[in-house]
């Protein structure tokens, strides 16, 4: 391909490139040196939790505690520009849906609570108490509680997200699709049934002291560049460290720290990974399978030889439940399945399994490249089968980590944001604010676009997020969140999600992590759960960008009062003036809670210690429990079109200058690509099987046998090192290709790593263009 936006990247991840890519954002945001202070408060003890990623902090204290996509966070939320009501004067809705992505964001932060008006086609200045009234007005003029859709984001606080589902449930409903639903939900599911917590079983000190760590499905130096570090490490000490990622990643080969500068003179980098094994899409839970075969035949060879046991049965026999019916399936699954599926050679699959048995403590990491497939629970379930077998959950240095996304999506369903909450929570806030909490389960996402869709859900509200892009089949969720009454999103930035409107529709400016919070002349600090269960106090550092603004706890407070008014359960008001008094009725409703605003004061905050950390196990048997699943008898979905065979499979993924659906910039440096977003990598033996050429214009076409054309416009082949048959671009770009009802078994996720997909030559391309600001 000779386009010079398309150049092969040949460093180390980190290094020279993050400083300049940091350096870039900061100078962009319009307030460096106010910036640079924020900085250096970012995920500091009286600093601000960093808006980006859940990963958690090392506890030892250091200057820098931020990351390259943590820096481009902080920048990108506070920009010197800003977005009121002179900008919408002079654009219409319609005008705006011309922009991409990355240019409405770019414009600067919301500043003024804006309602649109049809008939000008603008948004206009409102007030608050004028905003909180409409609301009401909505909400209270329904048939029905569950005809309102309450979505949440994952960067919305702990405590903004109690209040949220505090006053939902005294509104009514359980209706709270939020962004776990399209995530980690199937981690969640299967390590409930298996272990009995939906959440990690490891701290940070674990990987010190893990002799192997196996990530799986995830790309660390683009979505938790932090996770470098310790993979580094671990290999420096010797410890194993196992890939399986069918991209060939930069950031899981080799890592230059950015902020060793004599590393950084020197050229100096060192490998991320020890072993690197590319799957099939889809492929994991056969190559975690092979893994159990192996380990199952050496047992079995150790005990005709009378040599030391590959299993640990002590731990199988006190610990866990099923084993013998779980070996059964394993013996029953051929080689000839497991390779076909895989898409690696046994030899591999015995090396990989072989570096597992060596090692005495192992932790296994996995991200959306192992929760996006209709398969994914019975995958994890399958990686939780192997930990099992050795004893790795439990103990120090092993254990089970779904490596979380946005930087409190673990807290908030913590706090009880869960279209199914459990009983002991609907109790104890019956118990404790008495009112009839609804039982009955509400929607998760995709039910919560098919409601819209139908009619039966009339009001949208967002806690943060962009809803319109961040979900699949993107002209059918448009088109269901045009169907609403109202939608009301609660944002920092401009996005899509506030130009796809209802009849009526709100923008409600709020705070970001960085801005100081003050209430009742007091700051506020507002907390998170990090992707290790650790819960600390966050403080916002710089002056609010604008005078309008107010902080989540506040607006969700202000719905609620106006709705709910003599109905209400608590003292909105009160909660507000002093974010303690919502912590303590946190403390008083959630268990692990207690004394919650004096454990705060502890640099670090503290653990939310788990029963399986502890080898309790709260399941039906009380016991950890090895789950029988039989390999998927096919990968592509049943819904494919007869007698169509797709060209390729297709993985939405992010690109290096992205977080979720918000983009910082056009370049992917690591993967080569600059200034650009609408390309899709493809192997070259594909392309050229197919009758194109690198750097051709394309169109991809779903393929889903439901009458609906799904087409993707105008994307530009990359030749790529990717397994032959695969295809990835770009999301949200690509959303419009996953169907609504292509979603995981038992988990409800959009199955956005497998997309069966037909390539033609562009048509006219009628994409939005990717403006420069």
């Amino acid at each position: 391909m000779t386009d010079k936006s398309v150049q092969k990247y040949t460093a180390a991840a980190g290094g020279w490139g993050a400083l300049k890519s940091v350096t870039k954002s900061w100078i962009a945001s319009e307030k460096p040196l106010k910036n640079l202070r924020a900085l250096l408060k970012t995920n500091q003890d009286h600093g601000f939790d960093c808006p980006g990623c859940a990963w958690g902090e090392s506890p030892e204290n250091g200057l820098v505690k931020f990351c390259e996509n943590g820096a481009k966070a902080v920048n990108w939320e506070s920009s010197g520009r800003q977005v009121g009501p002179d900008f919408f004067a002079r654009y219409t809705v319609t005008k705006l849906l011309e922009h991409s992505d990355y240019w409405l964001e770019d414009q600067g932060r919301l500043s003024h609570p804006m309602r649109y008006d049809a008939q000008t086609d603008k948004y206009v200045e409102t007030s608050w108490e004028a905003a909180f009234a409409l609301i009401a007005k909505h909400l209270n003029q329904l048939d029905s509680p569950h005809q309102a859709e309450f979505y949440t984001s994952g960067r919305t606080s702990n405590e903004a997200a109690y209040l949220y589902q505090l006053f939902v449930r005294a509104f009514g409903t359980n209706n709270f699709p939020d962004c776990s639903n399209m995530c980690h939900e199937a981690s969640g599911h299967a390590m409930k049934q298996s272990v009995g917590v939906g959440k990690g079983t490891v701290v940070f000190h674990d990987f010190e002291k893990a002799d192997a760590i196996f990530v799986i499905g995830q790309n660390p130096g683009t979505n938790h560049p932090r996770m470098l570090e310790p993979l580094r490490e671990a290999v420096e000490r010797g410890a194993q460290v196992v890939c399986f990622n069918p991209l060939k990643e930069r950031g899981l080969e080799r890592f230059q720290h950015p902020q060793h500068p004599l590393e950084m003179l020197t050229n100096g980098d060192a490998p991320t990974t020890t072993a690197y094994f590319r799957p099939a899409l889809g492929g994991d839970m056969a190559v975690m399978r092979g893994i159990a075969k192996y380990l199952l035949q050496w047992e079995r060879e150790a005990q005709q030889n009378n040599t030391p046991a590959v299993f640990d049965h002590e731990f199988i026999t006190t610990h866990t439940s099923g084993v013998d019916d779980y070996l059964a399936q394993v013996d029953a699954t051929s080689w000839d399945e497991i390779v076909e599926q895989s898409g690696l050679s046994q030899d591999d699959i015995q090396l990989a399994a072989t570096m597992y048995r060596k090692a005495e403590r192992v932790i296994m990491c996995w991200a959306m490249g192992v929760t996006q497939h209709k398969h994914s629970v019975a995958i994890i379930q399958e990686i939780i089968n192997v930990q099992l077998l050795r004893g790795n959950v439990g103990k120090p240095g092993a254990g089970l980590s779904p490596v979380r996304g946005h930087s409190n999506v673990q807290g908030d369903r913590t706090m009880g944001i869960d279209e199914k909450p459990p009983e002991w929570l609907l109790d104890a806030l019956d118990k404790r604010f008495n009112f009839n909490v609804p039982r009955e389960p509400g929607h998760n996402v995709v039910q919560a676009i098919q409601a819209m869709e139908q009619g039966q859900a009339k009001v949208f509200i967002g806690m943060g997020g962009n809803f319109a892009q961040a979900t699949p089949d993107t002209p059918r969720t448009h088109e269901a969140l045009k169907q609403c009454e109202l939608t009301v999103h609660v944002s920092t930035k401009l996005n899509r999600s506030h130009l796809i409107t209802g009849k009526d529709a709100l923008i409600l400016p709020c705070l970001g992590r960085t801005e100081a919070d003050i209430q009742n002349g007091k700051p506020q600090g507002v907390t998170v759960e990090d992707t290790f269960s650790m819960v600390h106090i966050s403080y916002g550092q710089l002056p609010p960008g604008s005078k309008l603004l107010r902080s989540e706890p506040a607006i969700v407070a202000g719905i609620a009062k106006t709705t709910l008014g003599e109905n209400s359960p608590v003292d909105w008001d009160e909660l507000i003036s002093d974010y303690g008094n919502i912590r303590d009725l946190i403390a008083d409703t959630i268990p692990g809670f207690s004394d919650f605003n004096v454990r705060l004061n502890h640099p670090g905050g503290f653990h939310l210690s788990n029963p399986a950390t502890h080898r309790n196990w709260n399941t039906a048997t009380q016991k950890a429990g090895f789950a029988a699943n039989a390999l998927p008898g096919q990968l592509l979905p049943e819904q494919l079109p007869a007698g169509v065979t797709p060209d390729l499979i297709l993985q939405t993924l992010r690109s290096h200058d992205q977080y979720n659906t918000t983009v910082y910039g056009l370049d992917d440096r690591y993967r080569g690509v600059f200034g650009q977003r609408y390309v899709v990598f493809v192997n070259q033996t594909d392309i050229s099987r197919l009758g194109f050429s690198d750097g051709d214009k394309v169109d991809m076409i779903s393929l889903w046998n439901d009458g609906r054309e799904r087409r993707a416009k105008g994307f530009t082949l990359v030749a790529y090192d990717i397994p032959e048959g695969q295809a990835a671009a770009y999301f949200p770009e690509a959303n419009g290709l996953v169907p609504l009802e292509s979603y995981g078994e038992h988990s409800y996720t959009p199955t956005s790593k497998y997309i069966a997909i037909r390539i033609e030559a562009a048509k006219a391309d009628n994409r939005i263009p990717v403006q420069q600001s």
